[in-house]
């Protein structure tokens, strides 16, 4: 008889963030529609992924953005059963936010 435990809430401290893993990381296309397998060596290819969760100190990022990461800087976890990334918000390269108006920068 399995009995199911409540799930804990998750509190990220400092400036971590808590992003769910992108469905881009196995198989792509290019635009002319040539498969390209999960294996293929490409330089440095940056990734979006969703904040699913935010540290205290972290400045200007929220639940619910985008954001532009290196592979190389984060952490793999399994949090109540699912599988998401740590990262640091120094590793940020780039946000994607509805919330950003009137302030400097390129919008993506």
């Amino acid at each position: 008889m399995s009995v199911d435990k409540p799930k804990q809430p998750i509190t990220m401290l400092a400036d971590r963030l808590l992003v769910a893993i992108p469905n881009s990381e196995g198989e792509r296309h290019s635009r002319a529609g040539i498969l390209i397998p999960a294996t293929a060596q490409v330089a440095k290819r940056l990734a979006w992924a969703e904040v699913v969760a935010v540290g205290p100190t972290v400045r200007s990022i929220s639940a619910g953005d985008k954001v532009l990461f290196s592979p190389d800087d984060r952490y793999e976890v399994e949090v109540q059963g699912e599988d998401y990334l740590i990262l640091r918000e120094r590793d940020i390269h780039a946000v994607a936010s509805e919330r950003i108006i009137n302030e400097t920068g390129l919008y993506l």
